[in-house]
């Protein structure tokens, strides 16, 4: 027994310099390309506002109605809910009183002004590639603006989630904070699109599965995944369920404008970044992001679905999908048209979208639930929900409908899926 008193605090110790070196800070600055948004000879405030936006900071850190930045959007996770915090420069419920080297922390290694961790809800694991000096320009740009005094509320997780001092173990395992070095056999435009598409805008946080420790699954990057019951596409070089057979040009117009004729248009979370952040980057940046897009490894991805662009005109509708034949007639033609190829708007457009192509519907169910409402270039992109409206079976004859007549496939939705979409 005495000798279990005397190992104790070695073993404490021992313990405690492993986790202190494994969760360490790579302090090497790295080589952060140029931004053609964000040039040097900008101020710091007028940089840090463009790289705000590229990071997509607003969709995160406001509701829906409230004060931006001010906080408080909720994320439902599997284990509890957190709340994105205010980071505006009020210095008792904001950021304000955090000094430079506490911001960089934050984005840098996921640790806030009181020491205690961040939750991997907030892309740190991304953020964590900008250079120190683009880090501090968001940060002025943020201090630039109005305040706003708003508690952010606390998270309710469940055990041991809740408990954030174990967020430095999990970061041991899964996270080293280092930040972006160019490639030295890469092109200038391609190194820009890399940290465009890694650090800034993070795009693998939604578009790259989550393993089992939810931390992004390297093996798989950017080969789709499920985000707030949305599906995120797969967006490798795959030709078949990725963006291999897409032209630059339909690419770009699709990160600009949400649209892209022959492809469909954004919805959910993609339908927020274009508005928020993607419209409003350079064209140099659209044009490097693109290049950096097409260069990453074909991957099926999981749960793969080909698009069929020329579906084959169906006969008739069969018996077990006349009620969604007559959901679409009264609720949907008028604006997608019976040829899918949508009237009056283009985004109303059907033919091509990946997903009237994917039997599960994800995508359709959530779009008939939540609706799509985005402002484009000074165009409102609307449709309405019809969670109030129509029942789980309703949507789910709807949504089969709509596979079956514009994708040529057969749908997979039941009423039991749209419930448990509904509750999401």
């Amino acid at each position: 027994m005495k000798r279990i008193f005397i190992l104790a605090p070695f073993c404490l110790a021992v313990g405690l310099g492993a986790y202190g070196y494994l969760t360490r800070s790579d302090p090497a600055a790295g080589t952060a390309p140029v931004v053609h948004g964000a040039p040097a000879t900008a101020s710091r405030v007028a940089r840090g506002e463009y790289l705000a936006r590229a990071a997509d900071c607003v969709a995160c850190h406001t509701v829906p109605g409230g004060k931006p930045f001010a906080g408080g959007l909720a994320f439902r996770l599997p284990f509890g809910t957190l709340y994105s915090s205010n980071i505006t420069a009020d210095r008792e419920t904001g950021i304000g009183a955090w000094s430079d080297d506490d911001f960089v922390r934050a984005l840098h290694d996921g640790i806030r002004r009181d020491g205690k961790r961040l939750y991997p809800a907030f892309p740190y694991t991304s953020y964590s590639m900008l250079s120190r000096e683009d880090v501090l320009a968001i940060k002025a740009y943020l201090f630039s603006l109005p305040t706003t005094r708003q508690e952010t509320p606390q998270p309710g997780l469940v055990f041991p989630f809740n408990q954030r001092w174990a967020m430095g173990f999990w970061n041991a395992a899964l996270f080293r904070s280092a930040r972006f070095a160019a490639a030295p056999d890469k092109s200038t435009e391609w190194n820009t699109g890399a940290y465009v598409a890694l650090a800034l805008a993070h795009c693998a946080e939604c578009h790259t599965p989550r393993n089992i420790g939810f931390a992004l699954d390297r093996g798989n990057e950017l080969g789709g995944a499920i985000v707030e019951g949305w599906r995120a596409p797969n967006i490798t070089a795959d030709p078949v369920h990725g963006i291999g057979r897409w032209t630059d040009e339909a690419l770009y117009q699709y990160l600009r404008h949400g649209h892209a004729p022959g492809h469909g248009s954004a919805g959910g979370p993609m339908g927020e970044a274009v508005e928020n952040s993607l419209q409003y980057l350079d064209p140099g940046d659209t044009r490097a992001l693109i290049t950096y897009l097409r260069s990453v490894p074909a991957r099926a991805g999981a749960d793969p679905a080909d698009v069929n662009t020329k579906p084959e005109r169906m006969a008739a509708t069969p018996a077990g999908l006349q009620q969604g034949l007559r959901l679409f007639e009264g609720s949907c033609a008028s604006c997608h048209q019976w040829n899918g190829q949508g009237t009056q708007s283009q985004y109303a457009a059907l033919l091509g979208a990946r997903s009237i192509s994917d039997p599960s519907g994800r995508n359709i169910v959530q779009t008939l639930l939540h609706g799509t409402h985005m402002r484009v270039a000074d165009q409102d992109v609307f449709m309405p929900a019809f969670a109030g409206g129509l029942s789980d079976a309703d949507i789910a004859q709807v949504s089969n409908y709509v596979i079956y007549q514009f994708g040529g496939k057969q749908g997979k939705v039941t009423p039991g899926m749209v419930a448990k979409q509904r509750g999401q």
